[in-house]
């Protein structure tokens, strides 16, 4: 734990404090805007942090994760228009205390509510992170290669209402991902004769192509051409009461246990635990029948509970390099581009990088505070009268110059091009974009974990499952693979 003294030192330069600020600024804008959301925003700013210091690039990563999860309460409670999905919940009461003319009340509830779920759930990745670390040093080839199989699986299952797209996707990032030279033998494979291909298809555009441009052409379609009036936009300052703030309390330290709890779990999500947050806040109450009808305790529970569900999902990602959200798989892909191998070694080889991203997240929560608060929310929310047919132009320029300046090469943009058109179909017939960027980060090393471990053992395939902790990683898998597969056919027996 001492090399937080050190990661806190990294963090408190100019560079990293100066990018965390702006890109909480950043967030909070992208959140307001329905249609943008913190993944898409990662997705575009991962190819501009390729000349950046990595502490820079993941002060940016966290600033605008932490930041767009509270901007996406604004249209929330102003509009019933969630600005990310982990908003729904907040639209339960946040708009109807704005009908009642309480809207700047519930923005600073949710503000609020916003950096303590944050705060709480970076001090559970402080906490329970490097702990969780210090296992895998008991780790072989054997146990990372079955834990790459279980990330890929956990994720291709949970996430998506369909557990066999989830593993048909996750296997076809996998396909990806074998393309290119092999890393222990030197032989090109899947390249087609293509000298670009074979460093393997480049992670980061694929990215922006699949998470980027699936978002950009749905707001298209919409054809928005006028935006909003200011007399939808009008806010009024309101301070809470005296003792106020001592009542959301119990909603958010249960809220915050609860979405911890959910991060942790891969594939669930802040929407989830916003969910989980406020059904929970709404039984824990003496008034169930307010909740609906704008209780500020509604909106406290949701935006509390999506909020600590930030951290904590890097939690497995950093420590076991299994991501619990799409935010974690990116900020994978950012560890990956500054060269460092995310997963079970990272603590050991890269403490104070880990580290500074901690404190990181837990700095930007605490901006929320100093940023969020009603006067930066009035400005915001004034960008939500921009028309949609301005900001689809806008952002495709973007996507454009983010992605040729990464390697300069014209056939980056068809590739961008032909992964957004493929994730715009996959969204359509309901196929989860995740398990194909967790394939193409987790495949490399589960095969060169299992190839390794075949060398030590001669050629032995019962290596794999020989020591105790590779077994009960085997069978933990092949449980996830296996179980809703069952409760799948037992649906269709009964119907």
């Amino acid at each position: 734990m001492g090399f937080f003294v050190d990661a806190t030192t990294a963090v408190f330069a100019v560079g990293p404090l100066l990018a965390m600020f702006g890109a909480t600024l950043l967030g909070v804008l992208i959140g307001a805007l329905p249609g943008l959301n913190p993944v898409m925003a990662i997705a575009l700013l991962l190819p501009l942090t390729y000349s950046m210091e990595p502490l820079v690039a993941l002060a940016m990563v966290a600033g605008i994760y932490n930041g767009s999860m509270y901007g996406g309460a604004i249209p929330a409670i102003l509009l019933r228009i969630p600005g990310t999905p982990a908003s729904i919940a907040t639209t339960f009461d946040g708009f109807p205390m704005a009908e009642r003319g309480e809207a700047a009340k519930a923005l600073k509830v949710a503000c609020w509510s916003s950096a303590i779920g944050g705060i709480a759930s970076a001090v559970a990745l402080m906490t329970m992170g490097p702990l969780l670390a210090r296992v895998t040093l008991f780790f072989g080839p054997a146990e990372y290669f079955w834990i790459a199989m279980f990330g890929m699986a956990s994720v291709g299952v949970m996430v998506g209402s369909d557990a066999v797209k989830g593993i048909l996707a996750a296997t076809l990032g996998l396909l990806i991902g074998t393309m290119g030279i092999d890393s222990l033998s030197g032989q090109p494979r899947f390249t087609f004769g293509q000298t670009w291909l074979l460093g393997g298809p480049d992670l980061i555009v694929v990215l922006v192509g699949l998470y980027a441009l699936p978002p950009v052409l749905q707001l298209a379609e919409k054809c928005d051409l006028r935006g909003l009036s200011s007399a939808q936009l009008r806010l009024e300052s309101v301070p809470f009461a005296k003792g106020e703030l001592r009542g959301f309390v119990p909603t958010w330290l249960r809220s915050s246990f609860i979405g911890i709890g959910v991060g942790i779990l891969p594939g669930a999500g802040g929407n989830i635990a916003a969910f989980l947050s406020y059904n929970a806040a709404r039984n824990a109450s003496d008034e169930p029948e307010t909740f609906g009808k704008g209780n500020p305790q509604g909106v406290a529970a949701a935006e509390c509970g999506n909020n600590a569900d930030n951290a904590a999902s890097m939690i497995p990602a950093l420590s076991l390099g299994i991501p619990g959200n799409v935010v974690a798989a990116l900020v994978l892909s950012a560890l990956t581009i500054h060269g460092l191998q995310p997963g079970p070694q990272l603590f050991h080889q890269n403490p104070v990088l880990v580290g500074g991203f901690m404190v990181e997240m837990l700095l930007t929560s605490v901006l929320i505070l100093l940023v969020g608060g009603v006067t930066a929310t009035r400005m915001f929310a004034q960008i939500q009268r921009l028309p949609g047919v301005l900001l689809v132009p806008s952002i495709l320029v973007l996507m454009c110059v983010g992605v040729y300046v990464i390697n300069g090469r014209p056939i980056d943009l068809w590739v961008m091009l032909l992964a957004g058109l493929a994730g715009y179909v996959l969204e359509k017939v309901n196929i989860p974009l995740a398990p194909i960027i967790l394939g193409m980060i987790l495949g490399p090393m589960a095969e060169q974990s299992v190839r390794r471990a075949l060398l030590i053992s001669r050629g032995d395939p019962t290596e794999l499952l020989t020591r105790p902790l590779s077994a009960v990683l085997a069978f933990a898998t092949l449980g996830m693979i296996v179980w809703p597969m069952l409760k799948l056919l037992r649906g269709k027996r009964k119907l």
